[in-house]
């Protein structure tokens, strides 16, 4: 039973995803027949429109009116990703496609420009001077004018989610082996590897500064924690003990907390002062197993840093033959234009340091607030705050 106290509870079409802005100021969603900006701290529509097909993905600039648009769903505005031709549901593009980022300006309502691909188009990210495009299998890198100017573009793994974090003046993707992780210094041009996992990248996070990188693979138990620019590994937090699949890795704004969603429903933080801080570590009455963590030859789950708080978040009431999100990093089938082919879920972002939201798309598409706070014990904790169905 859900008894977050409810703002809104009407239910409207369908949502294909849903995005950020850079400061979670706003959030912009895709739907079937155009896209809708929200204001993040009301859930108040700022911008609807109508563009004649599908999006799959809308990636808002900052506070500005620039937006860009990937063509999806059943009839995309724009060529996007082939489907299988046994569901008559969706419609099969032609081999010689031509797949397109356009931007949309809104205050003259018409779009300002558009680059061209061979490929499709797994996902976008803007700043005020970078674009980011996230191809299946490369990543290209575009300084932001009319038309964009590509400054550079790398290979990668499969990338189905099209995996790619911008911050001020970085941006993080997946290399070309499973697991890792490169940074490209957009001041330089400079290259970072870091080797992060074993497995396929799932979720990466960058903090605001920059300084602080999360990463999580596709088995989801462990979220690392590296520093940037020196690349080292700064601690190591357990999620769980059961596979996941990591929707959303998320700093607070001032880098002191992370928080993590998985498809467990579950929405956990940490306090990363006291992760990367040896002397807390070594207090058993702060772990969660207590002085079992200090036991050796216990398995080392019982001494891993776990979440400093939990709360559960709603998945949405989807239609069953979805199935589960699917956890695969690598291989992934659905809706076109749709970064990993289904609709976002346990999406991320802070309104400020202790204000956190989440969002779903879907038929069941949710906007969800949670605060952080202390108990009568003065332990960290997270509470939900409202909630609301915001397309009507």
């Amino acid at each position: 039973m859900n008894t977050r106290p409810i703002l809104d509870s009407d239910a409207g079409p369908f949502v294909l995803s849903a995005s950020f802005n850079a400061d979670c100021s706003h959030f912009s969603v895709a739907l079937e027949n155009g896209f809708r900006v929200f204001s993040s701290s009301t859930c108040e529509e700022k911008i609807s429109r109508e563009v004649g097909g599908g999006i799959g993905c809308a990636e808002m600039l900052g506070n500005k009116s620039y937006i860009a648009l990937v063509g999806g769903g059943k009839q995309p505005k724009y060529p996007q990703n082939k489907v299988p031709p046994e569901d008559p549901d969706w419609s099969v593009n032609d081999t010689d496609i031509i797949y397109e980022v356009q931007i949309w300006n809104d205050k003259t309502e018409r779009f300002t420009t558009s680059t061209e691909f061979k490929t499709p188009v797994q996902r976008v990210r803007l700043s005020q001077s970078h674009m980011i495009v996230a191809l299946l299998n490369s990543i290209c890198i575009y300084k932001m004018k009319v038309p964009p100017v590509k400054s550079a573009g790398y290979e990668t793994v499969n990338n189905p989610f099209g995996l790619c974090e911008l911050g001020t003046s970085i941006v993080a993707f997946p290399g070309r082996a499973a697991g890792q992780v490169k940074i490209y210094d957009l001041t330089t041009g400079n290259v970072s590897i870091i080797p992060a996992h074993e497995s396929p990248l799932r979720a990466i996070g960058i903090s605001r500064n920059g300084d602080l990188i999360a990463t999580a693979s596709e088995k989801g138990t462990i979220i690392r924690l590296w520093s940037f620019p020196s690349c080292t590994k700064l601690a190591e937090l357990r999620r769980g003990v059961d596979p996941a699949a990591v929707f959303s890795l998320a700093f607070s704004p001032d880098g002191s907390t992370l928080a993590v969603t998985s498809d467990k429903s579950s929405l956990h933080i940490y306090d990363l002062v006291t992760a990367t801080n040896a002397s807390s570590q070594a207090d058993p009455s702060q772990h969660k197993y207590g002085i079992l963590s200090k036991i050796p030859g216990l398995p080392r789950a019982f001494s891993d840093i776990y979440p400093t708080a939990t709360a559960k978040f709603e998945m949405g009431d989807e239609p069953t033959t979805w199935g589960p999100h699917g956890r695969s990093a690598t291989l992934s089938a659905g809706i076109p234009g749709v970064p990993g082919g289904r609709p976002t879920k346990g999406l991320i972002g802070w309104l400020d340091d202790e204000t956190i939201l989440v969002l779903g798309a879907g038929y069941d598409a949710r906007w969800e607030r949670f605060r952080t706070g202390r108990d009568d014990s003065g332990k960290k904790c997270l509470y939900p705050d409202g909630w609301r169905r915001y397309i009507i």
